[in-house]
């Protein structure tokens, strides 16, 4: 049976006044094509860090929120684009369901849209999968001002699907995404943490074989000489575990607080980076590659295939050392300055994958309308 949650705002407007604001919407972004004026969209703002330096009139979507739709047996939900994270996750857990991909709370302003947008997951992406295998459909606001639906509201409905995910990460440089459906699974019955002491290498190569394993491992991480990993799943299932895994069993509240602390970038890796000053970059490799040769503070998550480096050293010597391991590198935490002097937030393209993206933009924002710079310092 379909559950419809209306926006949790005691003068919440009808739906026709949500289409004259979608209307309004799209009329503003026609006239700033037709004036050649850039458009940086907005809903909470906590993600501004994020990329490339902000240009742009802001267009925010704060005011187009609620959730239209909500359908527990079917394991989908619905939202207007400005609706908050927290809005998004009361409504899921009265009925014991969860985003698997733990996206990130910056703060109590991020919108639901800017989760789609941003792309990020927290420490269960390990095991639920990223931002984007969730999408089940977007509606859209392209950079002609024209609304344009894609994919659909249940699992099995594959039409389109691929450019309801496109819209994933893109950071708001494709179009206003207007709405979106996201596929939710229950919350876990049993959880445990587990911690291990080890140096980082020892650690990687623990999670990876532990991962070869039937073993219900929904997040891991290594910092400071310790190896956390986090059990979810039946009871017998996590009891089992536990027992083949040994290592020392953290506290349930202890557990929690410090994969919430993970998820939300509030651990005091992050909030040493962040008070220092130091320049936070977000390594993408593969899960079996040793530990970089890179001076600075590190945190591994992911089973390896995510490494936090906390240090000031030149993007070349970055982004060199992690592409021989067969990665990416992103500077994720910095000054606009520090930023240009990278080349930008994001490594860059090959030609095959800018010629992709640029093929994108043309198609969805040709007169290039949204976020100039915030992707790449060309795109």
């Amino acid at each position: 049976m379909a559950i419809t949650a209306t926006p949790a705002t005691p003068s919440a407007p009808p739906s026709a006044a949500y289409d004259a604001i979608l209307e309004g919407f799209a009329a503003r972004i026609r006239q700033a094509a037709e004036a050649g004026t850039p458009l940086r969209i907005e809903g909470g703002g906590s993600k501004n860090f994020y990329g490339g330096p902000l240009h742009g009139e802001v267009l925010s979507t704060a005011a187009y929120r609620g959730v239209i739709a909500y359908e527990p047996t079917e394991l989908v939900i619905t939202a207007r684009a400005g609706t908050p994270l927290a809005e998004i996750e009361t409504v899921l857990a009265e009925r014991q369901q969860m985003l698997a991909f733990e996206p990130p709370r910056f703060s109590p302003t991020s919108t639901i849209g800017g989760v789609v947008a941003a792309g990020l997951s927290g420490p269960r992406r390990l095991q639920a999968g990223a931002v984007r295998d969730f999408v089940l459909g977007t509606r859209i606001i392209d950079g002609q001002g024209r609304i344009l639906t894609f994919g659909g509201q249940v699992m099995k409905n594959v039409a389109g699907y691929d450019v309801s995910r496109v819209m994933a990460g893109s950071l708001g440089t494709l179009g206003l995404i207007a709405e979106v459906s996201l596929k939710v699974l229950p919350v876990p019955v049993a959880e445990a943490t587990l911690r291990f002491a080890c140096d980082p290498a020892e650690g990687i190569v623990r999670v990876n074989r532990w991962g070869g394993q039937p073993l219900p491992i929904s997040a891991t991480a290594w910092h400071g000489g310790a190896l956390w990993v986090r059990l979810s799943g039946a009871e017998a299932a996590v009891a089992a575990a536990r027992a083949v895994l040994g290592g020392e069993a953290v506290d349930d509240g202890a557990g929690r607080a410090l994969w919430q602390a993970l998820r939300d970038q509030t651990h005091a890796f992050f909030a040493s980076a962040d008070a220092a000053g130091t320049p936070l970059w977000r390594l993408s490799v593969p899960s079996t590659a040793q530990p970089l040769d890179l001076p600075g503070e590190t945190l591994v998550e992911w089973g390896g295939a995510l490494r936090w480096l906390a240090a000031d050293l030149p993007a070349d010597k970055v982004r060199t050392t992690v592409l021989a391991a067969g990665g990416h590198a992103t500077l994720y935490r910095a000054g606009d300055e520090a930023k240009v002097r990278a080349g930008g937030a994001f490594q860059p393209l090959s030609p095959a994958m800018a010629a992709l993206n640029r093929n994108l933009k043309r198609e969805f924002d040709p007169k290039g309308v949204f976020g100039p710079g915030r992707l790449y310092p060309d795109f």
